[in-house]
């Protein structure tokens, strides 16, 4: 018998009515011989309003308690839709996360998953039984090894199901919800937004992070790294919805489900230059401008990065081969005839990057990645970030150095290590969704001290808070006192924590200003054959410049080009990428 994991969000169990559907649906799958382990959320929004009776006793309830409170959502559901199954003559029992052996550590409220001990489960699923199985939810062993409730946070009950899946080695975990499955695009937004068929896991990461609700990052992360076949699909229409992909990875650190490390490859890149264009004009079609000519020249871009501009100018500072540059500045010069600034470029230069599911999210990872390399002596000279990736650009005689000492830290063996990889075209589409973050702001630290450790020190301080940043992009350019500037983003709600964190640290360093830059927004184009295309981030320049938006940073990685522009023109923006890349259904 096929095994599968189903989860059901609270929208499918909003009411009784829905609640026995479900339960007819999960029959017809169980007559057609699967064996079934069922994951479910709260109903509706039971999970607000218990929040909200919390909140009318105290501003401040206990986590523990708050643990206990919102368990019991969870609890309701599975005990109806049990009820409902054994209705329609399908032997279920019901579990709590603990009676199913979900282990986590003990973080009330966030807790990550350490490990699911399935013997309970494997015993009931041979005596026939359908397993109804409370998401969200598991315990950790507190103090004097006595059991506690925890939750597992934003997102926690798809992250079960994924666990479950993979634990139990299932043939495939489904995930229903109120969607189709996957979409190009925010439907509220762009009303052609398509399904997609299948996206990788890869993509799904960036996606998720970016804010597509559909599922949250942390059961993307178990899903690629245990090789889990993941279906969104829809819970009332019988569409195939969604298949996210993943290659099975067989190479882990040891720990448990969600505390392996997230860094699971790294790999150097070598003969690499980077060219700045500096005192460039700030208008809208600059940067479309400048990529356009050096596609159409033959030139293959690697990172892209763009930092807040300077009263009326910019920078745009990009990486390509050694073997590239000659051309480069040939198409660069013919721009800078036209518009004005200068151009520079360096070479003997190495890019070392760590990947991994949602490096970013964990808010210590890249703080250590720029900590190794400054106690190493090495300076970045260059940063660009995503949900799956850092990358670093060095001086190529530190290069072997930085893939040792690196390895070293994040426990790496050699089947882990690449030099200089290569990369088969995977013959997928440039662009397969684009994503508008609102919930970002654009912060800047100025004149910082232009020397290894600078990087890691503001990271690090940000990660103490537990304050993960998102766009980091460090400037080229070096002010006359030989200091630098480094732009990031971070969600809205760490502003206060982390202007405080901040401006501490800063005061340690003599000129070093602290400045939040206008409402924004992130918009972000992914897709895995980025890189195998040239001309990708001209075309999402010039979308924003056929409707006059400028562009105020640019960071880009390996499947993800991403901008930051003004909050008023985000929703503009979405459709006219989108369309620019024939994203929308035919109508």
């Amino acid at each position: 018998m096929t095994l599968l994991v189903q989860k059901f969000g609270g929208t499918s169990l909003g009411s009784i009515e829905r609640i026995k559907a479900v339960a007819q649906k999960i029959k017809t799958s169980k007559d057609q011989g699967n064996d079934l382990v069922i994951v479910v959320s709260a109903m509706g929004h039971t999970t607000d309003e218990l929040t909200k009776l919390a909140s009318e006793i105290t501003i401040h309830p206990p986590h523990r308690e708050m643990d206990m409170l919102l368990s019991t959502g969870e609890q309701v559901s599975i005990a109806l839709l049990t009820m409902a199954l054994n209705e329609l003559g399908t032997p279920a029992i019901s579990l709590t996360g603990t009676q199913a052996g979900i282990i986590t550590e003990s973080a009330h409220g966030r807790a990550r998953i350490i490990e699911i001990r399935t013997e309970r489960i494997n015993n009931l699923l041979d005596q026939g039984k359908t397993l109804v199985i409370a998401g969200f939810q598991g315990t950790s062993l507190g103090i004097g090894g006595i059991p506690e409730i925890t939750t597992l946070g934003r997102g926690g009950s798809d992250t079960s199901a994924v666990a479950l899946a993979a634990s139990l080695e299932a043939e495939k975990c489904e995930i229903y919800t109120d969607v189709p499955g996957v979409l190009t695009t925010d439907p509220r937004i762009v009303k052609n937004a398509q399904l997609m068929k299948s996206i990788s896991c890869d993509e799904m990461l960036e996606l998720a992070s970016l804010g597509a609700a559909v599922l949250h990052p942390r059961a993307v992360e178990i899903a690629r790294n245990f090789g889990v076949t993941l279906v969104v699909k829809s819970s009332w229409e019988n569409l195939d919805g969604t298949t996210l992909t993943s290659k099975k990875n067989n190479v882990f650190s040891k720990g448990g489900i969600e505390h392996r490390s997230p860094v699971d490859g790294l790999e150097l890149v070598e003969n690499q230059a980077v060219v700045a264009l500096s005192n460039i004009p700030d208008r809208p079609g600059i940067a479309a401008e400048l990529f356009e000519s050096l596609s159409k020249g033959g030139v293959n871009v690697d990172l892209i990065i763009q930092a807040t501009h300077q009263v009326n100018s910019n920078d745009i500072t990009f990486t390509v081969a050694e073997n590239e540059l000659n051309n480069v500045h040939n198409q660069c010069e013919k721009l800078i005839n036209n518009i004005g600034g200068e151009i520079s470029s360096n070479k003997n230069l190495t890019k070392l990057s760590i990947y991994g599911a949602g490096i970013m999210g964990r808010p210590g990872i890249a703080s250590s990645l720029f900590q190794t390399l400054s106690d190493s002596g090495i300076n970045i000279r260059l940063i660009a970030t995503s949900e799956v990736k850092v990358s670093c650009v060095i001086d190529s005689e530190s290069g072997k150095k930085a893939l040792r000492n690196v390895g070293e830290i994040f426990k790496l063996n050699n089947k882990q290590i690449t030099l200089n990889p290569i990369i088969e075209n995977n013959n997928e589409p440039e662009v397969r969704g684009i994503a508008l973050d609102k919930d970002q702001i654009q912060v800047s630290v100025k004149n910082i001290p232009d020397k290894p450790g600078t990087a890691s020190t503001i990271c690090s301080t940000l990660a103490e808070k537990n304050i993960s940043l998102d766009t980091i992009v460090q400037s080229e350019r070096n002010h006359q006192d030989k200091t630098k500037d480094i732009s990031f983003t971070l969600k809205k709600n760490d502003r206060t924590e982390a202007k405080y964190a901040l401006e501490e640290l800063i005061s340690k360093w003599k000129g070093a200003k602290l400045e939040e830059g206008n409402s924004i927004v992130r918009i972000s184009a992914v897709g895995s054959g980025m890189p195998f295309t040239k001309g990708t981030a001209g075309k999402i320049f010039r979308a924003l410049a056929n409707k006059k938006i400028n562009i105020e940073m640019i960071a880009t990685s390996e499947i993800r080009t991403t901008c930051i522009i003004s909050e008023r023109y985000g929703e503009e923006a979405l459709n006219e990428i989108h369309s620019c890349f024939n994203l929308g259904k035919c109508e």
